[in-house]
């Protein structure tokens, strides 16, 4: 076996609470590290999962990460080249964060780098979205666009990945509790309604152009009173313990809003500088101290770059 490239790949928050499916952005941390190497016979194969306490399969068809990089290899016409794959998981499982969006994101790229970059990095988003597709059944690039291309992302269209990078003004900031609780995202899109109340999508929609037109402006105030999820967050709060009590304490602390990251039951709450995430961050923690359950602070800027050759 010769010798390999290491790629990054962040974790990510994606809906932003208005935009569900079609907003995500990346942090700098945690993320999940992909070491590819050539090795003597042919094919692709995963040869080392660290972090992932057995919990991930080696086959490529069932893993996010040697899924994506096989759809790239298939692609570029380089299925027989020997590649190993090695797999370092660096954040939590079911966390509301992407954990397998940044592996799909880190695997495809790592792959791709190896080879000498046939492709431009956003030509890798589709392999690594059919990768995510695996963990959840939902073709959706929310998670994964932010963490291969980095920024505060909307997605236009899923279905032909219209993907756009949004303006992220100077000092916007993060701050992101995990509680070690289960929720699934299976589980979190199936208790979802169909149907949308035509008040609550003129809202949403309202929100979602605000919070858009804040990002642009650098005008915090509107940012703030556009991050109101209206549709998604009342019927996914029941899933995550003492939610509503995690926000209040995020909002007295002055965040400019707060919401679940993904699925959940990771929670987020974006800020206009680094004290106030801080302190809305401290605040979240300390509800969840209250109860007994366990908890991971994640302080961030935005992360602009996505993916990364380390």
């Amino acid at each position: 076996m010769g010798s390999g490239i290491k790629v990054f790949a962040p974790a990510s928050v994606a809906n932003v609470a208005v935009g569900y499916d079609i907003l995500g952005f990346a942090l700098e941390k945690p993320g999940d590290e992909i070491i590819a190497s050539f090795k003597d016979s042919p094919g692709l194969e995963i040869t080392k999962i660290t972090g992932a306490g057995g919990k991930l399969p080696y086959e490529l068809d069932r893993n996010t990460a040697g899924f994506a990089a096989k759809k790239l290899l298939e692609h570029i016409g380089e299925t027989d080249r020997g590649i190993a794959m090695e797999i370092h998981k660096k954040m939590p499982f079911g966390s509301g964060l992407g954990s397998s969006a940044a592996s799909a994101a880190a695997g495809v790229m790592a792959v791709n780098e190896l080879l000498g970059r046939p492709l431009e990095k956003s030509q890798l988003l589709p392999f690594a979205v059919l990768g995510e597709q695996i963990a959840d059944g939902a073709y959706h690039a929310d998670n994964v666009a932010p963490s291969l291309l980095g920024g505060i992302v909307l997605i236009r269209s899923n279905t032909d990945l219209d993907v756009h990078r949004l303006h992220v003004p100077k000092g916007l900031y993060v701050a992101v509790i995990y509680p070690e609780v289960e929720v699934l995202t299976r589980e979190a899109r199936s208790i979802l309604s169909k149907q949308v109340d035509l008040d609550q999508l003129i809202r949403q929609s309202g929100n979602l152009a605000g919070f858009i037109v804040g990002l642009y402006n650098a005008d915090f105030d509107l940012i703030r009173r556009s991050l109101e999820d209206v549709v998604i967050e009342p019927q996914r709060a029941r899933l995550i313990p003492h939610f509503y009590e995690v926000k209040e304490a995020a909002l007295n602390a002055g965040a400019l809003g707060c919401s679940i990251s993904g699925a959940g039951p990771s929670i987020f709450a974006l800020c206009d500088n680094t004290l106030t995430a801080e302190a809305a961050g401290k605040n979240m923690q300390e509800v969840f101290d209250r109860q007994k359950i366990k908890n991971q602070l994640f302080l961030s800027a935005i992360n602009q770059e996505g993916a990364v050759l380390l």
